[in-house]
């Protein structure tokens, strides 16, 4: 049998040197926290608290209580109540980037802010982009009050989309317009649990900090069993040391704080060992999502993450170009690549652009087919019916080719991945015959063909129909006499 491929950039004694480094700065340098509601908590568990410094340090007692009560994986549904993800093992999804300012505008190609009606046709693209599992609240419309714009982008994200979404909060208010949106779809909080519909990501401060919003957040998804992602970003060389080793050591240590928080709240919630760190480049002084380093680190946290035991997410698979030029395609399919090969569970990225500031359209379709040619990658090689291979053989050397035969035709689509148009396999001559499409003018042809086809979530009516009163009322506290177009 073939065996599924995996890289690997530590070794155990390695991993268990990190894990013990991050251990003793919990313990004796601590962290920043500050929400004293959850510094109160900690110190019911024996944690060293200084409220007025919003200062904690941990003990190994609590760190083993936490590290011992996270699941080892869970599964995630959609808006209809069918599963989509098992984060287990190496199982690998992808999702798009979170949270950019700006879209790639697919007509003007120029960067912008963007609208409404521009993630309403992002949601429509997500659901024909068979390779990305779930859709994100990607970009952020500048046609809201911020007040409210990261409820609605879920708002329309459940509407519009039937896959699962990853998400955020800004604001501790935030999060409970996002909860109740959520069980408007499955009814309940015990079904909410059950049925996991959405990730929430949750940001450590580096160096070593919680604020109080993401920390209440955490608590918060956990009283409710919503899933989330801990997003440490220890920049290399800036707000992290400038070697490989010393940034994973503070990533693990922000994130097992997080975890904390987390499995003291509740026992048992479902998380994602994740993040989003990046080297610094100095002479830019920029973070480059698409540096090999950046890659390097993404890959090597997610082996700490799974020796000890947990699903895995990581930002990879996306560019710091600002167009859909060889640049985008090199460091996004490098990113998507190594994240499968590693096993990363939840691989965030797909559409985006400029160090996670800029979704494109165009890119999502590229990126789409990266995805699924990684996720070919990651069925390995394995015998179909190749032993004894002497009767296929007699077959080739009878017909001449084997384009007819039986053995194809059973397993041509299995062994076989077949990209879409935006992927072109055309000689020259048929090229030039089909219009000579550079790789962006294919993909705008695939856009306009995706949304053409869209066909309407299958939400019951009168959950959309709740969805939008409760998103009104929303709308409406905060300052906006009615929602966008």
């Amino acid at each position: 049998m073939g065996i599924r491929p995996v890289t690997h950039f530590l070794e155990d004694n390695l991993i268990e040197k990190i894990i013990s480094e991050a251990r003793d700065l919990l313990c004796n340098l601590g962290i920043t926290l500050h929400n004293k509601g959850v510094l109160e908590v900690l110190s019911g568990y024996g944690a060293a608290v200084d409220q007025d410094k919003y200062h904690v340090r941990f003990t190994n007692d609590i760190i083993d209580k936490a590290l011992g009560s996270t699941p080892s994986s869970f599964k995630l549904f959609d808006v209809l109540g069918q599963e989509t993800h098992d984060f287990s093992g190496n199982n690998s999804h992808f999702t798009p980037g979170s949270a950019a300012i700006n879209i790639l505008d697919n007509q003007t190609n120029e960067i912008r802010k963007p609208t409404t009606a521009d993630f309403i046709n992002y949601s429509k693209l997500m659901s024909g982009l068979t390779n990305i599992a779930s859709t994100s609240t990607a970009f952020i419309p500048a046609d809201v009050t911020e007040k409210i714009s990261d409820s609605f982008r879920l708002y329309l994200s459940l509407l519009y989309c039937e896959k699962p979404v990853v998400t955020g909060a800004f604001t501790i208010e935030g999060f409970e317009t996002i909860k109740d949106l959520q069980l408007a779809v499955r009814g309940t909080k015990e079904e909410l649990a059950a049925k996991p519909l959405t990730i929430l990501s949750c940001c450590p401060t580096s160096p070593l900090k919680f604020s109080d919003v993401t920390s209440q957040n955490v608590v918060d998804c956990a009283r409710f069993g919503i899933p989330v992602e801990f997003i440490s970003m220890p920049l290399s060389g800036f707000m992290a040391p400038v070697t490989l080793v010393g940034s994973i050591i503070q990533h693990t240590a922000e994130t097992i704080s997080g975890i904390i928080i987390s499995q003291l709240t509740n026992p048992g919630t479902p998380i994602l060992y994740g993040g989003s760190p990046a080297i610094f480049d100095m002479r830019y002084e920029t973070t480059p999502m698409g540096a090999v380093e950046t890659m390097m680190i993404d890959c090597a946290y997610n082996e700490i993450g799974k020796f000890l035991g947990f699903p895995t997410q990581a930002y990879i698979s996306l560019s710091d170009a600002k167009r859909l030029d060889a640049q985008a395609g090199l460091e996004s399919s490098m990113g998507a690549t190594l994240a499968v090969l590693s096993g990363i569970n939840n691989i965030s990225g797909p559409g985006m652009l400029d160090f996670e500031s800029c979704q494109s359209l165009q890119k999502l379709v590229v990126d789409n087919e990266i995805c699924g040619m990684t996720m070919r990658i990651a069925q390995g090689i394995e015998p179909k019916e190749d032993f004894p291979s002497i009767p296929l053989f007699q077959e080739l050397l009878k017909e001449k080719h084997l384009l007819i035969s039986k053995h194809t035709r059973k397993y041509i689509r299995e062994e076989h991945y077949f990209p879409g148009k935006v992927i072109n396999r055309a000689n020259l001559s048929r090229w030039k015959e089909e219009g000579s499409l550079s790789l962006t003018e294919q993909a705008n042809q695939e856009i306009e063909r995706l949304l053409n086809d869209y066909q309407p979530s299958r939400l019951p009516e009168d959950i959309k129909t709740e969805l939008t009163r409760r998103m009104e009322v929303e709308a409406r506290l905060n300052g906006m006499d009615k929602l966008p177009e």
